[in-house]
């Protein structure tokens, strides 16, 4: 391509602004920079640190049931009221989340929670695929693990594993009943409290969530995205483009994404849409190991009483787990990171003990009513996109949403049918 040909590509090219430099908002960068668009990610704190950094690090494509569930209703009032309990509501939040609670329960109508449910199986069911793709191509497989997962029971009664059991493998989850020793064989070093445990044999996980991030995003920038460490406080659109208001000088470009997770809700209201979103601030305790395989465990953990997760990593442990509904600018309270490795010895043998090295986290993720994503194109504005509202499943989400974002964009018809996605269905 001669000098000439060159500029009047790159006068021609479309731009776009991707708010949110989380796994998502990486994603949906590298998906329309690949194919061809001129993409600038801003976010305020830098590449994947909110809670693409201290996550689980849990592909969990088996997690298709909401949140909202009715059985949650009578165990509400006694995990409320343990402080450090895997559910925990800040007193001075409380009058604040009602209206988020409202929803959240209306939600857990049968019929409403199937349609939830049938949508998080079309979102999670090729999810992983997605990302090994993805990482082949930025030479970056040694990031992920195909070794599923395990869900641990120190319950007693079969007959109730045997039920939520069938519940997965009615939802089409491929996954394997074990008994202790079953167990053990796979995980030595858990505890002899483990009775039971569902073995997700179709799940993975990551060794390093923020190098994925990182990793991903060097990617994109290899193919000429550029990124903007600055705030973004208002979003415009007019005949002209797409205008946003940042800390420094005003960016225009021909269409926007924004994917700022629990930080959405201020530049919605701009755009006049409504985002009943939560703040779920989740804790992580990552425990330093000696090396990537010490023995410790070979895949992720979840306890099913216990309410939390334990991952390997590179050189680390990770215990991951709780809700806390506090907003957005509570100072964080790390005993509830804590609690995490004093559940841990319910779980495991041996857990790594080295106080000094060990670091605790917390992060907001951003919490729907319906445990469903925003995914679509903005309703009165064709040039701005959302994909945002992931909850626990962010980073499993994440290459997806960004495909389906690259084909709205595009207008090609998405892979999946994103109607239960549009934020519509809030206003």
């Amino acid at each position: 391509m001669n000098t000439a040909i060159e500029q009047e590509s790159k006068k021609t090219k479309q731009t776009v602004a991707v708010v949110g430099a989380g796994i998502i908002g990486i994603n949906c960068a590298l998906e329309l920079q690949s194919l061809g668009y001129q993409v600038t990610l801003l976010d305020q704190e830098g590449i994947g640190m909110g809670c693409s950094k201290g996550n689980a690090g849990h592909f969990a494509t088996e997690q298709v049931f909401p949140l909202a569930e009715a059985s949650l209703l009578c165990q509400m009032p006694k995990l409320l009221l343990d402080p450090l309990g895997p559910i925990a509501l800040s007193a001075s939040h409380f009058i604040k989340a009602i209206p988020w609670f409202m929803q959240f329960f209306n939600n857990m109508r049968p019929a409403l929670r199937d349609k939830n449910k049938k949508a998080l199986q079309a979102l999670n069911q090729n999810a992983i695929h997605y990302y090994t793709v993805l990482l082949k191509a930025a030479k970056a497989e040694h990031l992920i693990s195909l070794d599923g997962s395990l869900l641990v029971f120190e319950s007693n009664d079969r007959s109730k594993v045997e039920l939520i059991y069938q519940q997965y493998l009615a939802a089409g989850i491929a996954v394997k009943l074990l008994d202790r020793p079953q167990t053990l064989e796979l995980e030595p070093n858990l505890s002899g409290n483990i009775n039971y445990s569902l073995y997700f044999t179709d799940v993975a996980h990551t060794i390093d969530p923020l190098a994925l991030s990182k990793t991903l995003a060097e990617f994109a920038m290899g193919k000429g995205m550029t990124f903007q460490q600055t705030a973004v406080t208002a979003v415009t659109q007019s005949t002209s483009g797409i205008t946003l208001v940042t800390d420094e000088q005003p960016l225009q470009v021909d269409h926007c994404i924004i994917a700022c997770g629990a930080w959405s809700k201020k530049l919605l209201n701009g755009l006049n849409y409504q985002l009943p979103i939560e703040a779920e601030r989740g804790y992580s305790l990552s425990l330093p190991t000696s090396t990537i395989d010490s023995g410790f465990l070979s895949r992720p953990v979840a306890s099913a009483e216990r309410r939390f997760i334990i991952t390997p990593m590179d050189k680390t442990l990770r215990l991951a787990g709780t809700v806390e509904y506090a907003g957005l600018h509570a100072p964080a309270n790390y005993k509830r990171a804590e609690m995490l490795k004093d559940n841990a010895a319910f779980i495991l043998k041996t857990v790594p003990n080295n106080d000094k090295k060990q670091h605790a986290w917390m992060g907001c993720r951003p919490s729907l009513p319906d445990s469903l994503p925003v995914i679509c194109q903005a309703p009165n504005h064709d040039k701005i996109f959302f994909a945002l509202g992931h909850q626990h499943l962010g980073l499993t989400q994440g290459a997806i949403t960004g495909k389906l974002i690259g084909q709205l964009v595009t207008g090609q018809t998405p892979d999946i049918n994103l109607e239960p996605f549009c934020i519509s269905r809030f206003n």
